[in-house]
């Protein structure tokens, strides 16, 4: 766990490699968890949803299936008959805002402690599955034994080894906070938050910390004495498995988990024997492309052989990017073709056995003749690329732009407009360097075709402080030139210089 004055960063190692990365930024906090008293805005019937204005930039977003309706079976459900505009609601936020979409909100309210989880509107006690079942029988015995009077109550892996005393002041804690709730709800006014869920660094340690652990590293003395306290209050007994890193290099660096986040805003990631996965962000899905690279087999092994051996070590792979880099939605893995289909399932067992590490919810498909395997996986809040990236303001995030040909013809198209039947014998043209090279290449024969079309004589000029996309005209004898603005070619957007640059001027 690293601390700068700007940001924390969590790095979660497995086999002393970076599986999971998390960035906190001050002033854009994950609002996942947090609880307000919020006003309907808007319900719309047609979706069955209803927008509710919480005290963020943009309204949260409450189906139908999130509404709390006791009595009521979710099949019978309508929102207009559960909600109408100017309704005071208590709702929680179950994914930060993304892209154009605001908060994703609940009504069932879930309380989380360190070993318990307390759903106030839910019934019933659930225990990990990750757990033993030894462990699983002896942890629902204690919580059936606990006064739980009303509401649900989820046990979390953490409470491995947990004794019936701790559980049970986990509880007790969560019931005072939700009472605390619901008397501050019923005195302030809608929209206002009510609870606000704890920091990245604390909320690591409570959610992942358990004997799996074998120690966490705090590289700042402030946030370590910070978890020391939390941990003294709710399991004393994993306290001296944080420590304070006070070693020489940065924590990050030491442990090879700086080049790792860093790694996220590639879009290749290498494979142990040579080969490399190709990953693509799309508007509906993310594309994971397999792709054999220097991995060519040894001699001897059959060419489906060496295929299949990329195709295992991809499967590990394309789990640790996904939890790596937190990408979540719909997901396409392109793994390399295979005719038998004893390799396929060989690969789709790999692909299984890797997701069993992943804690976020996946659904996973067959792999389809052609080698693709559709997959799901939940997406709450945004990961490492996201956070330390923003969209290119040159191709406005598509990835390409005009090439300096494009602009070349773009620009002389434009001159052929203007200039023919202007009575200008001469006119000076100035262009960005590489529109200069493009339009006097072909040892002026292309200069030349062009001062015919136009019947004029063109002077070819350079200006580095203009963009490509850009030019300026100058013309004696002719002041209509140079009065409209040259539009961006098509395919790309203009930079941002574009207002400065590209106007035409008339001497």
């Amino acid at each position: 766990m690293s601390v700068d004055r700007a940001e924390t960063r969590v790095a979660i190692l497995e086999d002393g490699l970076t599986a999971e990365a998390y960035i906190e930024r001050r002033g854009h906090r994950s609002v996942v968890g947090h609880v307000w008293k919020g006003r309907v805005e808007n319900v719309l019937a047609g979706m069955e949803a209803a927008f509710i204005e919480i005290g963020l930039e943009k309204n949260g977003f409450l189906h139908v299936d999130e509404v709390v309706a006791m009595g009521v079976p979710k099949r019978k459900r309508q929102i207009a008959e559960l909600l109408k505009r100017g309704d005071e609601v208590m709702v929680q936020a179950t994914k930060d805002p993304m892209g154009t979409k605001g908060v994703r909100l609940t009504m069932q309210l879930s309380l989380a402690g360190r070993f318990v989880v307390f759903v106030p509107y839910g019934e019933g006690v659930g225990v990990s599955k990750r757990l033993s079942d030894d462990e699983r029988t002896r942890l629902r015995s204690i919580c059936n034994a606990l006064p739980l009077e009303s509401g649900g109550l989820i046990v979390r892996t953490a409470a491995s080894g947990a004794s019936a005393r701790e559980i049970a002041r986990d509880l007790a804690f969560l019931k005072r906070l939700w009472q605390a709730l619901q008397e501050r709800g019923g005195q302030i006014k809608a929209p206002s938050l009510l609870y606000s869920e704890a920091d990245i660094s604390l909320r690591i340690i409570r959610d992942l910390l358990n004997t799996d652990v074998e120690e966490v590293l705090v590289d700042d003395e402030a946030q370590f004495d910070r978890i020391q306290g939390f941990l003294r209050r709710t399991s004393p007994e994993m306290a001296d498995r944080v420590r304070h890193w006070t070693g020489d290099t940065p924590l990050f660096e030491a442990h090879g988990a700086e080049a790792t986040i860093r790694s996220t805003m590639e879009r290749r990631a290498p494979l142990p024997g040579g080969g490399y996965l190709v990953i693509d962000d799309t508007e509906a899905m993310t594309v994971i492309d397999v792709n054999s690279g220097r991995n060519v087999g040894k001699g001897g092994n059959r060419l489906e052989d060496t295929i299949t051996k990329t195709n295992l070590e991809a499967a590990t792979e394309v789990v640790r990017q996904l939890r790596l880099r937190d990408i979540g939605g719909i997901i396409i893995i392109d793994f390399i073709d295979m005719d038998d289909e004893r390799n396929r399932k060989a690969v789709k067992a790999a692909l299984h056995e890797a997701l069993a590490k992943d804690r976020t919810r996946t659904f996973v498909t067959e792999i389809s003749q052609l080698g693709l395997v559709e997959m799901t996986r939940q997406n709450i809040s945004d990961g490492p690329r996201e956070i330390m990236t923003e969209i290119c303001p040159v191709c406005a995030g598509v990835g390409v732009v005009p090439s300096d040909e494009t602009h070349a013809i773009t620009i002389e198209r434009e001159l052929r407009t203007e200039l023919t039947g202007s009575p200008a014998e001469t006119v000076s043209l100035t262009v960005n360097p590489r529109i200069h090279d493009v339009m006097s290449d072909e040892e002026g024969a292309r200069l030349a075709d062009l001062e015919t079309v136009v019947g004029a004589k063109i002077s070819l000029e350079r200006d580095g402080s203009i963009g490509p996309e850009a030019f300026r005209l100058r013309a004696e004898g002719d002041p209509s030139i140079g009065a409209k603005k040259s539009p961006a070619p098509s395919g790309g957007r203009a930079p941002s210089n574009r207002r400065r640059a590209s106007s035409r001027s008339s001497s």
